[in-house]
């Protein structure tokens, strides 16, 4: 099996691994003054203090504009609702609220969008079916 590995900037180290950690439930890895890694379910993604990416919300999937660009995480089903579960009861603001889209279509999916502290989107996705990830 081959990890994914995203490096991007944060703002401030110790809000990214308050959220990171503490909300998401990421275990934290290596880290200088500078940067920190998370096991971002079972993927790597760095940290690096800098001027954050500009994101606009330009990508239009089904009747949604999601925030472009985004990161972004696939999960079983189940596990995707104890996460939506548990970013509802920290009060997490969703800038897509945990919904479900293409239902009865190919690739059906829950998904979510919030943003992190310094403002970087993120998108995570349950699957009932993760054969239907790639589905047509």
């Amino acid at each position: 099996m081959s990890i994914f590995h995203l490096a991007y900037h944060v703002d401030d180290l110790q809000r990214a691994r308050a959220f990171y950690s503490g909300v998401l439930g990421c275990t934290e890895g290596r880290s200088t003054k500078t940067w920190v890694d998370f096991n971002f379910f079972g993927h790597q993604i760095s940290l690096h203090l800098g001027p954050v990416f500009a994101t606009t919300n330009s990508g239009q999937v089904g009747e949604h504009m999601v925030p472009m660009p985004h990161l972004g995480m696939i999960l079983p089903q189940d596990e995707w609702q104890a996460l939506a579960d548990r970013l509802v009861a920290k009060d997490v603001g969703f800038t897509i609220s945990p919904t479900t889209r293409f239902a009865g279509e190919p690739g059906e999916q829950s998904t979510m969008f919030f943003h992190d502290p310094a403002g970087n989107p993120i998108e995570i996705k349950g699957f009932t079916d993760m054969a239907g990830v790639f589905a047509r």
